[in-house]
Parts: structure tokens; sequence; C-alpha cells
């Protein structure tokens, strides 16, 4: 099936042959590359391991804690959680590192190890290169019997991480609960049926009806929180009346919202709308993607603002954000990093400030919406098989489009007036992603298939 080892850690499907997907072999290997790492540094090195719902999920889970065990090291194992919850757990416990196991977005037969630093954030590109590098030599430095690492497990990081959510000063609990909203939650059979019910609570939403809630891992569709995946929620909302509707990816770290007449508010908004609020009550910079919306440079710049974008990857929107000093900054994958509370993409703490902007606004999520402009993404892509050379490829299509304003620093975004298409290879999956938007539905399909009818060309 598929196996892809990155800086950032190794992703691939349960099951087949070692080497080719991701096997318990890989996991003992990987696992111990990065323990050997982090025992470089500290014999006695403390990391903090947590997971989502998926079926996969408790068995590499304990092949990771295991493979740190024999490194001598203190595995601090939370469990069922969320890969936010995970990332501020490294920071409280001042532990040295982390390992979130989860595939995000990927179906069901997918897994991963994601792997964090003492600061709770992704590993730098010179780490996971070590890793790396661990992991091919096989030099792992396991101790004697009597140097046998520990196990603590602890269950109350997501209620530390729902507490912080409701007490960060642009969360206003009181006045969510008064709004008196009544919100579906589509948990997609993983953390988020912990996570999102539990916050909301918190929050003071009474009216709470959860979808796909049993943790399970046997997704009730695509995980992916895209509108096609996400068709029993909208009719969910609307047949019931609801106020809005909530979905969140499997580690709880992306996030989008339905509108009460069972329409999508736009996961690409989702940053959209946040950032607005954010930048309401505390002026500054912003940060998103190469293929997220520019609608979120447009208010940025409106406000007084400057905006900066970056590569695609969690780790290089962080980068950016701190060399920028961003108050606010994410993907247009409904990822929100909110830097003063911590950096990292966060489902949970983009529900309390999405819910606060809606309580001042006296109107439903759909006049909500309203507010922002309609431009329209289209997001393909094409799956790749080993024996294609994407270089080449893209190669092929500069040298097509070289009238026009290319960026290539990460992949190739090519401007076209007002409007604009990236390509690039994904950091997770074997496909090349296709993102092109415009004013209008048909001209960003139409970018989109026109730029796929050439990659198919020049394969």
């Amino acid at each position: 099936m598929a196996l892809i080892k990155s800086i950032s850690g190794i992703r691939g499907t349960i099951g087949g042959q070692t080497g080719d997907n991701l096997t318990p072999l890989d996991i003992v290997r990987f696992a111990s590359a990065y323990g050997t790492m982090l025992a470089a540094t500290n014999k006695q090195a403390k990391v903090v391991i947590g997971r989502d719902g998926r079926i996969s999920g408790p068995m590499v889970n304990q092949l990771v804690i295991q493979s740190l065990v024999g490194l001598g090291l203190e595995v601090i194992d939370l469990g069922l959680s969320t890969t936010p919850t995970v990332e501020m757990a490294v920071v409280w416990e001042k532990a040295d590192g982390g390992i979130i196991i989860t595939a995000s977005h990927n179906p069901k037969e997918w897994n991963a190890l994601k792997l964090l630093n003492n600061e709770g954030e992704f590993i730098s590109a010179e780490a996971g290169a070590q890793v790396l590098e661990i992991a091919a030599s096989e030099k792992f430095a396991y101790v004697p019997v009597d140097r046998l690492g520990t196990v603590t497990t602890r269950h109350d990081y997501l209620e530390k991480h729902i507490e912080a959510v409701v007490n960060y000063p642009l969360v206003n609990a009181a006045a969510i609960r008064a709004k008196n909203l009544k919100v579906v939650v589509d948990a997609v059979n993983s953390s988020g049926a912990l996570a999102v019910p539990a916050l909301l609570a918190a929050l003071g939403v009474e009216q709470v009806t959860v979808l796909n809630g049993e943790v399970n891992g046997r997704f009730a569709h695509n995980p992916e929180p895209l509108p096609e995946n996400l068709v029993e929620l909208s009719t969910e909302v609307k047949k019931s009346g609801a106020s809005l509707g909530i979905a969140v990816d499997p580690d709880v770290d992306r996030l989008c919202f339905v509108c009460e007449d069972g329409s999508m508010f736009g996961e690409e908004y989702t940053l959209v709308a946040v950032a607005d609020y954010v930048l309401s009550q505390r002026p500054g910079n912003t940060v998103s993607n190469m293929s997220s919306t520019k609608a979120l440079k447009e208010i940025t710049l409106a406000k007084g603002g400057n905006y900066f974008p970056s590569p695609v990857g969690e780790v290089n929107v962080v980068k950016k954000m701190k060399e920028n000093n961003a108050v606010i900054g994410g993907e247009g994958n409904g990822g929100i990093i909110v830097p003063d509370f911590h950096y990292g993409r966060d489902a949970l703490i983009g529900i309390g400030l999405f819910l606060t902007a809606l309580a001042e606004h006296k109107n439903g999520v759909k006049a909500f919406r309203s507010r922002y402009p309609d431009y329209f993404i289209s997001k393909n892509k094409i799956e790749l098989n080993k024996s294609i050379d994407v270089k080449e490829i893209f190669a092929r299509i500069v040298a097509k489009y070289k009238k026009h304003p290319i960026n290539t620093d990460d992949g190739l975004k090519i401007e076209f007036e007002n409007d604009w298409v990236h390509l690039r290879t994904s950091n997770t999956e074997p496909i090349i992603r296709i993102y092109a938007e415009s004013n209008f539905e048909t001209t960003a399909n139409n970018i989109a298939l026109r730029l796929m009818q050439d990659i198919k060309e020049f394969m």
C-alpha cells in the first residue's frame, strides 16, 4: 500500500510488507530512532504519547511505548487524546518531546507517528533528518534490564486543555451560554467524540447532538472534513433546527462549520472568521499557507496588519508566524493556530473563538458567513506511482506558463490576474494536490482542470 517517511514523522497503511507499509517493525524502528535521538542529550528523557481513535491505535501505542521503555525513557501516556492536547501536555509536563499516534484526515487503514520537540511543536527539519538517519542505520541505544524506562498513565490533560480554552482571554463563555445555541457535532468515530461535547458543555452549550460518537475508528465516512463528506451533518443540522454544525477530523486539529440551513460555512473561512475576531481585539499580522484563500490577506490589510504566506505544513506556518510576530495564523484546511495559546493547530480553541465571535453577532451563522467574500477554491488531487518524476512535470509546467508570475517556494503557485492555482506533492499521501481559487466556482474548477490535464499529459 504505502509508507511515507519524512522529516516530520512516518505515515503508512497498516499491514503488508516491512518497508512498504506501516508494519510493527517499522513502528518500532522509527520510535526507537526518535527515542535514541532524545536519549543522546538526556538518558532519562521524558516523552508524552497520545493517540486518536483509529482501529490500529492501541497496537501502535503499545509498540511505541515499549520501544521507548527499552531505551530507558520516561513515558507519559495520555491514551485516547487529541493532537493539540498532546502538544500542550509536552509543555505542561516539561517533557523532552512527544509522539502523536494519528494519521489525521487519512482513512482508517492509515496511521502515523507525529514527532514533537520539547516545546510541543513539530520537530525541525534537522532533527527529522537525524531521526531518519538513525532509523536507517538502526543504531539504537537500548538499555540493560535494570535501567528500563517507566510508564505513567494520565487522563486529565484533555480536561486541562478544555479549561485553558474556557479561560482564554478572548473566549467569552458567558456570551456563548447566553446565545442558547443548539449544536450538532460530527465526531467521525474518533477523539472528537470525547473532546468537542465536553468543551461545548464547559462553554455553556446545553443542546448538543453527536453524530458518529462511538470511538471505534471505523469512520462513518471519509474523515477529511470536506463538504462531500459532511452530508449527514448538513442534513441533521437542517432537520433538527440546530443553530450550527461542527465537524472535526480524527485528531481534532482541523475544524469546519455548517450553517443553520445545512450549507457549508466553508473550511477556508474557519480561519478567516476566527482571524477577523482576533484582529478586532488584537491588531497585528497574520499567516496562512499558499493554498489558503486570499480573503485572510484582505481582512488583515483592512485592519492595518500585514499578511505573510508560508509553504504548506504546520511547521512552516509556525516558523513564519514566529518570524513576523503574527497574532493569528493557520491553514485553509480548518487549522487554527493561536500563538499565545500554543503553536499548534487546535480545533478546540478554534471553537471557543468562533462561538464567541458568533455570540456577538445578532443573527445566525448564515448571516455571519455573509460578512466575508465568497471566493471559491477548487480542491483536487492526482494519485502518483513511484515511477513518476514530479520535478520534471513541474519544470514543463513552469515553461508552459512562464508569462505568468510563478512562486516555487512550495511546489508551484501560478497567478492569473485575480485567480491562482497551487500545485504541490502532499506531505501525507502519494498524490499531487491541485488547488485553484477564483471569485467564481466555474472559473476555479476550469483552472484546476486545465492544470490537471497538463499534469496527466506530461506524465
